[in-house]
């Protein structure tokens, strides 16, 4: 590869690390015909983006990135297949739900919400992992709860206060 082309690469791939809020490193080395191409359909079916990169271009697209990411040199050795998403945990529950058929893809690394896991024993955790939109469902819900059951407090009290006001005006 000439190093104009290196370097246009390494530009679009910090570009697109800057595009992309989280991203995935995992080892698809081994996989079937079928599985490999099953894979990238299902996460461009969810709006992720995969690409197989050079470590060492990655590396370089990382530093030029505005992404402060330490720790995920160890991430890239070997065989890397770098998945670009927008919610945290979606490649992880498709990680998860692809190792039922197969043991692979294997969970490298990822870098998501702001924090670096390593290691395939983090896909767990990344799974569980909430995005902030679901994160802004529970918070709204938590607070329109106690304001449902003071309205409900008040409509019902309401109608025991008007019960008790009409008994009282007719003893009058």
């Amino acid at each position: 590869m000439k190093k104009t082309d290196k370097s246009a690469l390494i530009k679009e791939l910090s570009e697109k690390l800057n595009e992309y809020s989280h991203f995935y490193v995992t080892d698809t080395l081994g996989l079937d015909a079928g599985k490999t191409s099953d894979l990238p359909r299902a996460f461009f079916e969810k709006d992720i983006k995969m690409m197989m990169l050079k470590n060492t271009l990655f590396n370089l697209a990382l530093e030029q990135s505005d992404k402060e990411v330490e720790g995920m040199d160890e991430a890239f050795k070997g065989t890397s297949a770098v998945l670009f998403c927008n919610t945290g945990n979606v490649p992880a529950k498709l990680i998860k739900e692809f190792q039922k058929k197969a043991d692979l893809p294997v969970l490298k690394g990822a870098f998501v919400e702001e924090s670096v896991y390593l290691g395939r024993d983090q896909l767990e955790v990344l799974t569980t992992i909430k995005s902030k939109e679901e994160l802004l469902g529970d918070v709204i819900s938590l607070l329109q709860s106690p304001a449902k059951n003071v309205i409900s407090a008040l409509q019902s009290g309401g109608s025991k206060i008007h019960g008790i006001l009409q008994t009282l005006s007719e003893k009058e």
